[in-house]
């Protein structure tokens, strides 16, 4: 926007409205404007009659009413000119522009609009204005004033401009960015309607002529917005631009202002991102490799006239090169460079690839690089070609990428700027596919890993279920050999329990076997003599006999009474047994008493040292007769022949239902060949003796019996020559 020549006097925008524009008031003052804002018809009236202001905003809804009284006042309310209105609508409408105009406004602007598009409407409004003075007899502007005016206006926009007779459609004026825009002179523009100016077909295939005429209505109903239009440059290329026309109309004849902005660069940058971001999507997505470059490469192409690109692989020997896309040359082409060996001389792209290095060549018939290839690309219409090495993350080359014109020339600023976005993208399109090919094999090498260790863990299942199988049968093998070996260890230690039986009770019953049959002898031989005659000297023989054998049977059957009486013992009967709950503390003093009573003299000092509030659930008879066949194995064995023995009873919780009972002397000891064979019915070191072992070698064996079976523990020995012996027990508080 830039100032204008206006007269000193009139540099004062009112602004008629009930709402608030402080952009709009903003903007205006940026050009050395005067704004005024008033929210009355009567002070608008008020406002003009000072005869300083240029133009009038007026909203509509303060306009008056069906014929707009307010703007009309407005329009007329200063002597011996029209002050120029516009009548601006939030609520527009054909109808309201029609009441508008015929009330004499100069313009209608819809709302909302942009204050830079009103401000651009009220420039060219002033500038037509003081170039058309109403003056008698004047039909038509002062193009002189005009010049000085509308020129000043053209020369500072940085936009393309051209001012069109609406009648004539033809412009009226034009500034040097409209000869640029469209690559032709001011006079030339000036011979030629708008729709000269463009292709026949606008992009979206409508018919530009109407696309113009669809404009043009929009205009006249008052909209103020920004449009697009394809125009064509002289040279035939399209030009995208966007433009705003304004329609002006004073003494009857209007005029388009027209401004354009040239956006085909931004077009085209908006399409190269959004190709950008659906090609990343494209990868992301693991589309084929193909399809990727295909996209691209038509997407570069698509950003200029004339140009056509190729990609090529390079194979991972690091010297053969393989086709890559090429969507807008013959298959033919790319078959031609299939197998070929990069080098110093191999056309633009191998040798790219071989230098690691761009190559421009900027005429393919005359460069060196070119001479085993010119036939090549002769036949395909191919002049100049530019190429880059698509350089992978491990600095390795993965092929190149290249643009072709079909006549000579040099790659400009943004034909380097494509060259850069589509090596970029080509680089992460082909090392995304090498990676998954690289990855395909890894996963296949893994599957073939996983296939022969799976054939390997199943060979290894199967001989284990083999040797499972084998153990199996071999574990059943060993339970029935266990079995056999348990069964003849039972029948053993059954055949040594009877043998041992057998033994002790063969001399008491042998015994009194030979006394009796003595004896009967005895009888036979009295009866004999008592017929012959029985003499009292005889008789008195036989009751000495008589007497004497009387005594070895009595003595040798109650010895043979009392081992049985023990053999009943070993084998622990817990019908018989009674179970009731007690504290260990108070029967193992009880225990005691009795046993230190029936040890003969010396007598060994016994210590208790039992934990209080150890409560049982068991059978006290067992338990009892445990303790008493430890108490005199410690006797017997550990300290005979000692006056100074000491027998040590304790018991102490090892857990919340475990008790551990010990009966320990400071005795002899066990010697360690005997340690294993203390529990086995009949050993003893020390035949004879009375109490329950009688000296037999039963009393251990009893005790492991009562504390294994029926008191539901076990037992365990700590001994060793001159340190004494200690068994103990560790029952459960509550028995089985």
């Amino acid at each position: 926007m830039t100032q204008l020549n206006l007269p000193d006097t009139l540099h004062t925008i009112l602004i008629v409205s009930a709402g608030e524009h402080d952009a709009l008031v903003r903007t205006l003052e940026r050009l050395d404007f005067r704004v005024d804002a008033v929210n009355r018809g009567d002070a608008a009236l008020a406002a003009i009659a000072a005869d300083g202001v240029a133009i009038v905003l007026l909203d509509a809804a303060l306009a008056g009413s069906a014929r707009l009284e307010l703007c009309q006042r407005l329009v007329h309310g200063v002597p011996g000119r029209q002050l120029p209105v516009l009548v601006m609508s939030a609520a527009p409408s054909d109808e309201e522009r029609e009441r508008a105009l015929h009330a004499g406004a100069a313009g209608y602007v819809r709302l909302p609009c942009a204050p830079e598009d009103i401000v651009e409407k009220i420039q060219i409004e002033l500038t037509v204005r003081h170039a058309w003075p109403d003056a008698p007899g004047r039909n038509g502007p002062d193009m002189r004033a005009l010049e000085v005016n509308y020129h000043t206006l053209l020369a500072g926009s940085p936009d393309a401009i051209m001012l069109f007779d609406a009648a004539r459609g033809t412009p009226v004026d034009v500034n040097r960015n409209a000869e640029r825009l469209f690559g032709r002179t001011a006079p030339e523009l000036m011979r030629l309607r708008l729709t000269d100016l463009c292709p026949p077909h606008q992009p979206d295939g409508t018919p530009s002529p109407e696309a113009i005429d669809a404009l043009l209505h929009k205009v006249l109903s008052g909209e103020v917005r920004v449009h697009p239009m394809t125009f064509q440059h002289s040279s035939g290329r399209a030009v995208d631009c966007e433009i705003r026309l304004v329609m002006l109309e004073n003494g009857g004849m209007r005029l388009l202002h027209m401004r354009l902005v040239d956006v085909t660069g931004q077009r085209l940058a908006e399409a190269l991102r959004t190709g950008q971001n659906a090609l990343l999507e494209l990868v992301a997505r693991g589309a084929p490799l193909r399809e990727i470059l295909d996209r691209l490469l038509l997407l570069v192409e698509g950003q200029a006239a004339g140009l056509v690109c190729t990609v090529l692989l390079l194979d991972e020997d690091g010297r053969t090169i393989r086709p890559g896309a090429a969507p807008s040359l013959p298959a033919s082409y790319m078959t031609s460079l299939d197998g070929e060996v990069i080098g110093p001389r191999v056309g633009s792209c191998g040798t790219a690839m071989f230098r690691r290095e761009a190559v421009i060549v900027a005429d393919i018939a005359r460069d060196p690089l070119w001479e085993g290839f010119r036939d090549l690309a002769h036949r395909h219409g191919l002049r100049a070609c530019w190429a880059v090495p698509i350089i992978g993350d491990g600095a390795t080359v993965l092929g190149s990428f290249a643009i072709y014109y079909r006549d000579p020339r040099m790659p400009r600023a943004e034909d380097e700027h494509l060259i850069r976005v589509a090596v970029h993208l080509a680089r992460i399109a082909i090392e995304r596919t090498r990676r998954e090919a690289e990855l395909a094999r890894h996963r296949d090498h893994l599957e073939e890993l996983v296939t022969a260790r799976t054939t390997e863990l199943r060979r290894a299942k199967d001989e284990a279920e083999q040797a499972n199988a084998s153990l199996t049968a071999a574990l059943d093998n060993l339970r029935l050999t266990q079995d056999e070996l348990v069964r003849r260890d039972k029948l053993a230690a059954l055949g040594a329990l009877v043998a041992g039986v057998a033994h002790e009770l063969n001399t008491p019953i042998g015994n009194s076997l030979t006394v009796a049959t003595t004896m009967s002898e005895h009888l036979a031989a009295l009866r004999s003599r008592l017929q012959a005659g029985l003499h009292r000297s005889d008789l008195e023989q036989y009751l000495e006999q008589a007497d004497e054998a009387d005594g070895v049977v009595i003595r040798n059957l109650t010895r043979a009474g009392r081992l049985i009486a023990s053999f009943k013992q070993v084998a622990v009967d817990t019908a018989s047994s009674q179970r009731r709950r007690f504290r260990l503390d108070e029967f193992i003093a009880e225990l005691v008493l009795p046993l230190q009573a029936s040890t003969p003299q010396p007598r060994p000092k016994v210590r208790q040292d039992i934990a209080p509030g150890l409560d049982m659930d068991s059978y006290p008879g067992p338990l009892g007769q445990a303790i008493s066949a430890l108490f005199e194995n410690a006797v017997m064995h550990g300290l005979a022949g000692r006056t100074d023995g000491v027998i040590t009873i304790t018991a102490r919780a090892t857990g919340p239902q475990t008790i551990a009972l010990s009966v320990g002397d400071d005795g002899a000891g066990i010697a360690p060949e005997h340690l294993a064979k203390v529990y086995d019915p009949f050993f003893t070191t020390r035949p004879g003796g009375s109490g329950i072992g009688l000296g037999l070698g039963l009393g251990l064996h009893l005790t492991h019996n009562i504390v294994t079976g029926v008191l539901g523990g076990r037992i365990a020995l700590d001994s060793a020559p001159g340190r004494g012996t200690t068994f103990t027990m560790t029952l459960p508080a509550v028995a089985p």
